[in-house]
């Protein structure tokens, strides 16, 4: 039987994983398919069993099920489970699903693809405390980053995810505007600005320090209103190409033991939302 792999979330039309996982199976001479699948937060369960029963080879997993999935897999790998989310989920020969979290390594392989190690010793402030905040926190301390602050509208789930991680806090929104000048790393995790989602910015990034590194996992569209808000006020800006680039490197490396090519792909993708953009 072919293979297929898919992604999983709510939306997911706008998803570019389909295009760039196929890319990747044709370069390597896979015969295999890689299929967007829209799954309602009240349908996961049942979407989880049918992907398997099906033949699904493994899948990615977006928002917001990254961390509501983890009660119907087999088991998580640790550094999964320390995250509390998951974003890539493989079938194991004896059919038990595992899941990984490639959303926080392929952050720090873009971070550090850009920055080397020059970056380790700044502060950093993350936006957003939901599944890619926490796959984004618990891998930049792996690494050797910190300390993180987060800064939510809901405090509570800030709260919660600074308790989960050692020498981190959490502040409001009002009050990371205010200090924004102190963290040199700033890390916009939230879906505001999305194309096909919400319009606006999480904060204001008016108080923001010239050169410091400001990162919107975003990449559709390629430069939200807040990166260009923050490169006018002197901010050294990139938008989330590298680290979906990177995280869906390491998931399919996960399912086909093949490390695929990541420069190409970001110039692929950046031209092709490019040219999305030119067309409007």
């Amino acid at each position: 039987m072919k293979k297929w792999f898919a992604v999983i979330g709510d939306p997911v039309a706008q998803s570019m994983s389909p295009g760039m996982h196929d890319y990747w199976l044709r370069e390597n001479g896979i015969d295999a398919a890689y299929l967007p699948i829209h799954a309602k937060s009240e349908n996961l369960q049942a979407v989880t069993e049918s992907l398997k029963s099906l033949g699904c080879s493994g899948w990615n997993v977006t928002v917001p099920h990254k961390s509501d999935i983890l009660p119907f897999l087999g088991s998580v790998d640790d550094a999964a489970a320390l995250m509390d989310a998951v974003n890539t989920v493989v079938i194991e020969e004896e059919g038990s699903l595992v899941g990984y979290n490639t959303d926080g390594p392929g952050f720090v392989r873009a971070l550090e693809e850009k920055y080397g190690d020059d970056r380790k010793a700044d502060e950093i402030l993350i936006i957003g405390a939901g599944g890619a905040a926490k796959g984004i926190a618990f891998a930049l301390r792996s690494a050797g980053y910190g300390p993180i602050t987060f800064t939510n509208r809901t405090m509570a789930n800030a709260e919660e995810l600074s308790e989960r991680l050692s020498d981190s806090s959490c502040i409001t929104i009002a009050e990371a505007e205010r200090q924004l000048a102190r963290y040199g790393i700033i890390i916009q995790t939230t879906s505001v600005g999305m194309a096909y989602s919400s319009e606006g910015m999480p904060l204001e990034p008016l108080n923001i320090a010239p050169g410091t590194a400001a990162i919107d996992i975003i990449y559709n569209p390629l430069e939200t209103e807040f990166l260009a808000t923050a490169r006018k006020n002197g901010a050294e800006t990139a938008n989330g190409i590298g680290m979906f680039v990177h995280q869906g490197a390491l998931a399919f490396e996960k399912w086909t033991g093949i490390r695929p090519g990541t420069v190409e792909m970001m110039e692929r993708l950046t031209q092709q939302l490019e040219d999305q953009h030119a067309d409007k």
